[in-house]
C-alpha cells in the first residue's frame, strides 16, 4: 500500500483515495450481519452473516461483485456513511465521520490485521452462516 502514514487524520472521508478507503476496513464482519428492520426504534442485529462472509478471516469472499451477487448488499461510501447507522460504534468508517480517531486495536495503528480479532472486536467464532440459520428472530444479539 502506497499512503501516506496517518492520511485518516488530515484528510476527510471524501478526499481519499480508493486505497485509503478501503484500508480503513478493520475487518471486524459486522457490517456482513444480518439486521430486522423494526417499524419504530433501531434495527434488530443477529449474529447471522450473509454467505458471502467468510467467518475465519472476517472479509468477503467475492468483495468485488459483492452488490451483484448480493442484492441488498450496502456498499459504504463517503456520501452514505451518514446515514447507516446500523453501522456498529468501533467501524472507522463511522468514528472518522463523526471526527475520532481509531482505537488501538485498528490494524493501520497496530500494523497487525489480527489485532481486531485478538481484540475480540470481530465477528471471528460469533457468527453462522445464513445458509445455515434459520429465523433471524432467532439469533438476535444483544
Amino acid at each position: 500500500m502506497n499512503t501516506p502514514p496517518e492520511f485518516w487524520r488530515t484528510k476527510t472521508l471524501a478526499q481519499m483515495t480508493p486505497e485509503e478507503w478501503e484500508s480503513l476496513c478493520d475487518g471486524c464482519g459486522k457490517c456482513c450481519l444480518h439486521k430486522i428492520a423494526q417499524p419504530q426504534g433501531p434495527a434488530l442485529k443477529t449474529c447471522v452473516a450473509c454467505h458471502l462472509l467468510d467467518s475465519k478471516s472476517c472479509r468477503c469472499k467475492n468483495y468485488a461483485r459483492r452488490s451483484e451477487i448480493v442484492r441488498n448488499c450496502v456498499v459504504i461510501t463517503p456520501e452514505n456513511i451518514e446515514s447507516l447507522t446500523w453501522l456498529p460504534n468501533t467501524c472507522a468508517y463511522r468514528l472518522l465521520a463523526a471526527g475520532d480517531d481509531l482505537p488501538a486495536w485498528h490494524p493501520l495503528i497496530s500494523n497487525d490485521p489480527e489485532s481486531v480479532h485478538q481484540a475480540g472486536i470481530s465477528v471471528r467464532g460469533r457468527c453462522i452462516s445464513e445458509r445455515n440459520a434459520g429465523r433471524l428472530e432467532d439469533y438476535v444479539i444483544p
